[in-house]
């Protein structure tokens, strides 16, 4: 395999919204953070991860009523990008006038284009290109983990084909999710990491396993074949079998030709109690004894997924960022504009060990993709630019977090296993490339479309018994109805 010099250039960030509408001056001026790190120019695709977008009954009926919160953040994310300090020819302007003095580059309207946006529940992703062209196939998927496998928990996915311009490509795959709260929920958040795993298709699994047995015609053994033909038998039922499994495979998140990412609120704590009256927070402060990079070892997640108990087979960038997690935001300073506040007072809730909930991990190249096993040092990396966390929004308990990184285009031929490889490498098992940890459940599709309609009625209910609108609303339809049967019962 010839390695690809080319990369996408990739953005990833995951926030929890805290059910509020977000600022888009003021999360444009955090973001232009990310844009700018160890990078001169912007991002090919930047991939919002949310959490908590909206009120339940909004992100429930969805549409209308989630659709001022989405383009709060596609306001945002523009005007980041029109106030990057790096002029491109394709972006519209020059960065010289007519006179050759140096001018201020034109920028259009939206420098990025907001290719998908969807949420299951609270949890939403917003895919945007810059070109949304070099984008092909884009593919949706889903998972509600919540009461009833709701989406007040649950996991969003999108998958699609990246091309440059010079003809290499790669499949990339964004998962945003949240799941389980509380210090207490370990199990818990392991068993949704596994929900995901299950449930969370690509294309509708009971159909795959449908049309293979349509295609496949089984054959079973008489009573007057050889032994070695009812071996054959069995051998030709195996590969049947092992074919269906790829399928299956080709549909999951861990599809083998495609790159991965998943970001969320993971909510994986540093304790499994909440702390005493006396407990030591980590502190901001270098030359304290307690200072926060000390509290890392306790981290849930690196301990979880090391153990092979969540998150199996993804890699996370060095966590160099303060706790993301629980902060009690303080009273404007004085004289402060609370509509554009840039720098929020805070301090760590007192009845929550801070965490660090918000995170981003990714699958790595794999060794076969690599070439010379593995140990090419001229082969495909993953380029991390930056992992960092943005400072706090006064509308929000959590801090955001991003991703800055280089994708190789490695093409999905390639990253794919070869075959048979699990048969001559006994390391290639543990990569959930080669052998998925969780089955895909054949009915993964219809329960979520089940779940679904439930979230719809759910919604309506609790908009109308719980808001001014939804009251409003309530009261007209009873005056209505009352109204109509008053003037049936005069007739």
């Amino acid at each position: 395999m010839t390695s690809s010099s080319s990369a996408l250039d990739l953005l990833v960030l995951t926030f929890n919204c805290g059910k509020s509408l977000v600022n888009p001056p003021v999360f444009a001026h955090h973001l232009q953070t990310a844009l700018s790190r160890n990078a001169s120019g912007l991002p090919d695709l930047v991939v919002l991860s949310l959490q908590e977008i909206a009120p339940l009954s909004y992100c429930f009926i969805g549409g209308y009523f989630l659709n001022p919160y989405l383009t709060r953040f596609e306001e945002a994310v523009n005007i980041a990008a029109r106030n990057h300090g790096d002029a491109h020819p394709d972006e519209g302007g020059s960065p010289h006038s007519p006179d050759g003095a140096l001018a201020q580059p034109v920028r259009p309207a939206k420098p990025y284009t907001l290719v998908r946006a969807n949420n299951v529940g609270y949890t939403g992703i917003m895919l945007f290109a810059r070109d949304p062209s070099r984008l092909q196939d884009i593919q949706e998927a889903e998972v509600g983990f919540g009461a009833a496998e709701m989406g007040n928990k649950g996991a969003v996915g999108l998958r699609m084909l990246y091309e440059d311009g010079s003809g290499e490509s790669t499949e990339v795959t964004f998962v945003s999710t949240h799941l389980a709260a509380m210090e207490w929920n370990l199990p818990r958040r392991n068993a949704n990491w596994a929900a995901i795993m299950r449930g969370m298709a690509f294309e509708n699994p009971e159909a795959v396993v449908t049309n293979f047995r349509t295609s496949s015609t089984p054959s079973t053994p008489s009573a007057d074949e050889t032994d070695e033909q009812v071996g054959l038998l069995h051998d030709e039922h195996d590969a049947q079998q092992s074919r269906l499994q790829q399928q299956l495979h080709n549909i999951s998140v861990f599809k083998p030709s495609s790159h991965l990412f998943v970001s969320g609120d993971l909510n994986y704590r540093i304790s499994t109690t909440s702390p005493p009256p006396s407990a030591t927070f980590p502190s901001l402060d270098p030359e304290s004894p307690h200072y926060y990079p000390e509290f890392f070892r306790l981290d849930q997640l690196t301990r979880e997924r090391k153990a092979g108990r969540t998150l199996h087979g993804l890699e996370e960038h060095e966590v160099r960022f303060p706790p993301t997690y629980k902060y009690d935001v303080l009273p404007p300073k004085a004289g402060a504009d609370k509509g554009l506040e840039l720098d929020v007072p805070w301090k760590f809730a007192p009845h929550r060990y801070p965490s660090w909930t918000d995170r981003i991990l990714f699958l790595d190249i794999p060794f076969w993709a690599k070439g010379n096993d593995g140990n090419d040092s001229q082969g495909p990396v993953m380029k991390v630019r930056a992992y960092d966390a943005l400072p706090l929004l006064r509308s929000s308990d959590h801090r955001p977090v991003f991703l800055r990184v280089d994708v190789p285009l490695v093409a999905p031929k390639d990253l794919a296993p070869p075959a048979n490889l699990a048969d001559e490498n006994s390391a290639a098992v543990a990569d959930p490339r080669v052998r998925l940890p969780v089955e895909i459940d054949p009915e993964a599709w219809e329960r979520r479309a089940a779940a679904r309609r439930k979230e719809v009625m759910a919604g309506w209910s609790m908009f109308l018994w719980s808001t001014k609108q939804g009251a409003w609303i309530l009261t007209t339809m009873i005056i209505v109805g009352l109204s109509a049967y008053w003037l049936y019962s005069g007739f």
